[in-house]
């Protein structure tokens, strides 16, 4: 059993922790190391990693495409966070908060940065007039979900996910306390779908593709292998919603993109043409048959 752990007066940072993260965590922003960002031939430039956060815009990119706007047309950049590309300082002047995802859109007289996910998912549905309703009331319900899952996701990830997961010390506490709220928020998810074919209702919108990446991964089994620890298979309505989302070709498209483990034919590292999805995903390129 793990000892108490008295906090002292003042907190100092210990460069030398043991655990898998540490060599990229500081409590410090800015660039570490000079590093320019290449840059496609698209108006759209994406630097992400497909972890749930990324999966959300490359997901929306690819059903923009799926509908015939051809302006979402996009390179994707994959940036390795387990090295710290991220801290690069043409990263870190796109997304000073040096997080992915980040969209640069040179489509206007001036490059213009986005990031955030949520913020990304909200401004290229609304350069494009879609996936996000534009009745007041469709509209609102949209955006209660997307801020839920901004507000959520934390719980799950921050939280459930780092110490049930990656903690090197493995604690009751903490992880009850994130577990119980991890299971309150996909209750809250199931209770809402029992009613409504998608999250906001009756349209497929971004509110759906921001959740689906973490819970709807949750759900399934494929997120921290927490599935049978969460008892996942109890949501009934949240399966049923992921599976009829993970049904859409682009859906599965925008899962591989920026992906950089699991079967080399689920992984297209970079991504500058719809046609790469056919001929340069990593199994492919490694030539394994």
């Amino acid at each position: 059993m793990s000892k108490t752990w008295t906090p002292p007066k003042v907190w100092t940072w210990n460069k030398d922790d043991n655990n898998r993260f540490a060599p990229i965590n500081r409590p410090v922003s800015g660039a570490k190391h000079d590093k320019e960002l290449p840059v496609g031939k698209h108006p759209l430039q994406l630097y992400s990693l497909a972890t749930p956060n990324g999966v959300k815009v490359t997901i929306l990119l690819e059903e923009l495409l799926a509908k015939g706007h051809e302006g979402a047309e996009y390179d994707a950049w994959l940036i390795d966070i387990n090295e710290g590309e991220q801290f690069g300082s043409g990263f870190v002047a796109i997304n000073p908060n040096s997080k992915i995802p980040a969209l640069v859109d040179r489509s206007g007289d001036t490059p213009r940065r986005v990031f955030e996910s949520g913020s990304i998912l909200v401004y290229l549905a609304e350069k494009f007039g879609d996936f996000l309703p534009t009745d007041p009331d469709a509209r609102t319900e949209t955006f209660n979900w997307l801020m839920w899952q901004m507000g959520s996701a934390p719980i799950l990830g921050g939280g459930f996910g780092h110490f049930y997961s990656y903690a090197n010390d493995k604690q009751k506490y903490p992880i009850d306390r994130y577990a119980m709220e991890v299971k309150r928020q996909l209750d809250v998810l199931d209770k809402t779908l029992a009613h409504r074919e998608f999250i906001a209702g009756d349209q497929y919108t971004i509110a759906d593709m921001a959740i689906m990446p973490w819970y709807g991964a949750l759900a399934r089994g494929l997120l921290y292998d927490a599935g049978e620890f969460l008892s996942v298979q109890d949501y009934k309505h949240v399966i049923r919603w992921t599976d009829q989302i993970y049904a859409r070709p682009a859906v599965q498209r925008g899962r591989m993109v920026n992906r950089g483990w699991g079967d080399p034919a689920s992984q297209l590292r970079e991504r500058h043409d719809a046609a790469d999805f056919e001929t340069k995903t990593q199994d492919k390129i490694e030539g394994v048959a």
